[in-house]
């Protein structure tokens, strides 16, 4: 079993937790992971990307081939576009619906709601919204992470919740508790 992971966002939302978390929870599931990150201007609010490969067999390459992500988990509904061409046909994209415009040319706001609704694959929610009723504003990553948690399908909910309470354990219990509440949201905006 595999999964091909592109994650993609904007310098400073939390894209690369997201990576950590992942990571964390498929190295403790013995599982083969291979990751690429390709930082943009993070400082400045320019793009940021990266590959991540899990598998129950050896992984050769750190970059997924074009036409070969299974899912693309964005912050940010322009960058899960910029991505296209590399998602399988059968391929999930999971993103926030709202937009992070961080350029003077920022596409059409409703021109970029249709693209993205053309897609056949499609889980796409205002996480900041989400994170903003929680009182956690920073947390939306996390938000974005529990949405995408069913569509991960190489790791179970439970061994990404583990991760989660690993990769903030750091920062306090209060902060471990607030992103495992952020994620649950996402979960269960998931299936709404």
């Amino acid at each position: 079993m595999k999964k091909d992971i592109i994650l993609c966002g904007v310098g400073g939302q939390g894209i690369l937790s997201i990576a950590t978390i992942i990571g964390e929870a498929a190295t403790k599931a013995g599982l083969y992971l291979k990751q690429a990150e390709v930082h943009g201007m993070s400082q400045r609010g320019g793009d940021v990307q990266s590959n991540l490969r899990l598998s129950t067999e050896p992984i050769h390459s750190d970059l997924i081939s074009l036409g070969k992500a299974d899912l693309i988990i964005s912050m940010e509904p322009m960058e899960s576009l910029r991505y296209l061409l590399y998602l399988s046909k059968t391929g999930t994209i999971v993103t926030s619906s709202k937009p992070f415009v961080n350029i003077p040319n920022y596409p059409d706001e409703p021109a970029l709601m249709a693209e993205l609704e053309a897609m056949p694959s499609v889980v796409k929610l205002n996480i900041e919204d989400i994170a903003r009723e929680l009182m956690m504003p920073k947390a939306a990553n996390m938000v974005l992470l529990g949405m995408a948690a069913p569509y991960i399908g190489i790791l179970s909910v439970e061994q990404l919740r583990d991760a989660i309470a690993v990769i903030f354990a750091r920062k306090g219990e209060a902060v471990v508790e607030a992103n495992l509440k952020a994620f649950d949201k996402g979960i269960e905006a998931s299936h709404q």
